[in-house]
């Protein structure tokens, strides 16, 4: 197996397919980049924007080139002497288009005599597919029969052999579904799907048979060596993980592999599962947390609680997850509480739902996991007394058999209550400090200190070397850079607060968290045009699902939210943008820390597309904007010829340390093995993060610059170099012994130092 040096994220749509995916891969060549790393390509639904809506695994996407396109860019990447990593989707296919899926097709039209019944998980004690589409139950009556169809709108649906004739009501009462009001769909779906989402249909890649047939085209794609890497989506949605990591790998020996894995502070990956790693979201959690000032909690709680908001994490989390137990996964707790033995279905249904909620991670992998199940269920029975029998008997059936039934849809369940219940709600209700409210993190977890950190990349570097670590994917709540920044507020948690309070008491939204996530998101993005801040905030409402839902618009408050970027311009607006300018610099300088610290620490450093320059982007689709790569080039020919650029506006100087360690990595990769903390001594050294990866290579980088500067600066602080004489990949030089950490970092907050 060959573990790229780094990869570069390009999310493919149609109107950035694989002939554009080829013309960036000699830039990805020039910047250091040791693979691409692409969004899925297989075919998807009509207009599909991201790719993992797939409808056929088994044909390269025609909307972004085809087979001939893919090949085309196989070709590219591997003649340059890249890797190309692909990113598959297992768990489900999209249904929206039904025509557009042939299996789910064939299994509308011959129900369960289809040869694909057994791909998808349906429950068919209802006898029919319950297909949440109508705009209300009324709208039967715009059913219509057009030759071999039941149309419904644009909708259109196959008919059973033999079931034509009559009325559109007599040929839809005959077919193997039932189209039925969508608002149905959260309680009486009768599939599996991804998360709440209805027309993503479960796939039971369980089966053998249904492995092979949606992995064949990309697995050909690998023994041709067209494909170096897969990286895997969501593997909690799977009903045996573990057996499908080991299919992968039978079938993939020499490919590296990534899961989509979210891991909890301290939790780790199944020992059971032959893969290389996740994809970093634990890397971005302890990277970011720390360049967080501990001592600005106090300030920011303070200022969340008089705004109003409930500032206490472990409730928020908890109501928030009952609202998806209660409202979203209906369909989901009924099936699995149905299996349930002895216990009354109201218990029994309460019982699944309790323990659901209190999982302190997305899912336990049973029997190694069992230590996290004992916590749920013990948690469970803390809060709810009243349900100890039915949680003894839920426990001792899914303990007894971890491999049954219910054992298998209790943890694939499980994963979707956390990340709708906290990441996709709880993170835009408890908004006292939005960097940390990232995929994968704990917001009650207000930073860490150096030590840890050095603890944790000490641990990756000995358990996990080929993991990937990143700083910002599509599914991140926000940028790095606009993290980075925000980052600062922790150190001027203080002038924040009061600023606030008086901005929220001249221009606020009426709902405390969003009224916070709003003033954050502003400083934190800036310059954002109102368009673009309009649709995160809309967003973000509707996820909180306090003020308004994606189901259930409230039209007042979200003509607030649209009228407020104008209104903070006229009253508060001067005040806003000199507040801005005075965290800026600071962010730079924890942009280009975090960026080293990522790019020369332990793993395989991901750059999401764009990101090498200042990228202050908000939740995806904000993130999938298009990229200039124009600018990109010229800077790199500039690069060529000298230039070492300023610490500005433009982003230059981030682009400049991402190629020139990017490239250091790919050219001497033994130089990036091992890990060992560094420590500096003087007034400063709080201030910073060293660490030596061999004998030969050395990072320093900055932590805390607001109370950097305040203190005067590094002054006398030192670091003991190992002797002999040492460069700056991004300029200068050291002499082993005592260096003065000003000198080292006289021009970027951060050096990369080689032995010659």
């Amino acid at each position: 197996m060959t573990v790229p040096a780094s990869t570069y994220r390009l999310q493919l749509r149609p109107e950035f397919g694989f002939d554009d995916a080829r013309s960036v891969v000699d830039y990805l060549d020039r910047l250091g980049v040791g693979a691409a790393y692409v969004s899925p390509v297989l075919d998807a639904t009509p207009g599909s924007t991201h790719g993992y809506d797939v409808t056929d695994p088994r044909t390269a996407r025609p909307a972004l080139g085809g087979e001939e396109g893919r090949a085309a860019l196989s070709a590219a990447v591997r003649d340059a002497g890249l890797g190309l990593v692909v990113d598959i989707v297992p768990n489900h296919m999209s249904i929206e288009v039904p025509s557009a899926n042939a299996f789910w097709w064939d299994v509308l039209t011959h129900g369960p005599d289809s040869a694909y019944v057994h791909w998808f998980d349906i429950d068919w004690s209802r006898k029919r597919i319950l297909v949440p589409v109508l705009g209300s139950a009324d709208d039967v009556s715009a059913l219509a029969v057009e030759g071999d169809e039941l149309t419904y709108y644009d909708h259109r649906f196959p008919l059973a052999p033999g079931t034509a004739g009559g009325t559109a009501d007599e040929v839809h009462a005959r077919q193997h579904y039932e189209l039925v009001d969508w608002r149905r769909g959260n309680a009486e779906l009768s599939y599996r799907r991804f998360f709440d989402i209805t027309t993503l249909a479960a796939v039971a890649v369980e089966h053998r048979d249904v492995f092979d047939a949606v992995h064949a085209e990309v697995l050909r794609w690998v023994a041709a060596g067209d494909v170096t890497g897969l990286r895997v989506d969501h593997p909690d949605g799977l009903a045996d993980p573990t057996a499908y990591m080991q299919w992968l790998r039978a079938a993939a020996p020499d490919a590296w592999l990534l899961v989509e894995k979210i891991l909890h502070p301290g939790e780790a990956l199944p020992a059971s599962w032959p893969v290389d790693g996740t994809t970093g979201y634990d890397a971005l959690g302890e990277i970011a947390g720390v360049l967080v000032d501990p001592s600005g909690e106090k300030a920011l709680t303070a200022l969340a609680a008089e705004l109003g908001q409930d500032t206490d994490l472990a409730a928020v989390e908890e109501t928030a997850r009952r609202l998806v137990t209660d409202t979203i996964l209906v369909a989901e707790v009924r099936r699995i509480a149905a299996l349930v033995d002895g216990v009354e279905q109201g218990a029994a249904r309460a019982a699944v739902a309790e323990t659901m909620i209190a999982f302190d991670v997305y899912r336990s992998y049973l029997p190694e996991g069992a230590d996290h199940w004992a916590r749920a269920i013990a948690t469970a029975s803390t809060r709810r007394p009243d349900l100890r029998g039915a949680l003894r008997v839920l426990d001792q059936q899914v303990t007894g058999d971890p491999t049954g039934e219910l054992a298998i849809r209790i943890q694939q369940t499980s994963g979707m209550v956390v990340a709708k219940g906290t990441e996709d709600t709880t993170f835009y209700r408890h908004t006292r400090f939005a960097p940390l409210n990232e995929v994968g993190g704990s917001p009650d977890r207000f930073g860490i200190d150096v030590a840890e950190l050095h603890r944790l990349a000490a641990a990756r570097d000995a358990s996990a070397p080929a993991t990937m670590t990143t700083l910002t994917t599509h599914d991140t709540k926000r940028s790095e850079d606009t993290r980075a920044r925000l980052l600062v507020l922790a150190e001027v948690a203080d002038e924040f607060a009061g600023l606030v309070r008086g901005w929220s008491a001249r221009a606020g939204l009426d709902e405390p968290s969003i009224d916070l996530l709003a003033w954050q998101t502003l400083v934190g993005a800036a310059p954002i045009d109102d368009d673009r801040l309009t649709d995160y905030l809309l967003k973000a409402a509707r996820e909180s699902k306090l003020r308004t839902k994606w189901t259930e618009p409230d039209e007042a408050f979200e003509q607030q939210i649209r009228e407020w970027p104008e209104r903070v311009r006229e009253t508060v607006g001067d005040e806003v943008d000199a507040f801005v300018s005075r965290i800026t610099r600071p962010g730079w300088t924890n942009s280009l820390s975090q960026k080293l610290l990522q790019l020369a620490g332990p793993g395989v450093p991901d750059v999401y597309q764009g990101t090498e320059l200042w990228d202050f982007s908000l939740v995806d689709p904000d993130n999938r904007r298009p990229v200039d790569y124009k600018i990109r080039r010229e800077l790199l020919d500039r690069f060529r010829e000298g230039l070492v650029p300023e610490l500005d506006v433009s982003g230059a100087a981030k682009m400049y340390v991402v190629q020139r360690v990017l490239t250091l990595r790919r050219e001497r990769p033994e130089l990036f093995r091992g890990y060992r903390a560094l420590t500096g001594s003087g007034p400063a050294a709080e201030h910073l993060v060293a660490f030596q990866r061999s004998d030969d290579l050395v990072a320093v980088a900055t932590r805390l610059p607001v109370g950097l500067a305040d203190r005067g600066g590094w002054g006398d602080t030192t670091l003991d170099l190992p002797e002999g004489q040492w460069s700056d990949v991004l300029g200068g030089s050291a002499e082993g012994g005592p260096v003065k950490i000003a000198d080292l970092l006289d021009r970027y907050p951060v050096a990369l130092l080689v032995r010659d």
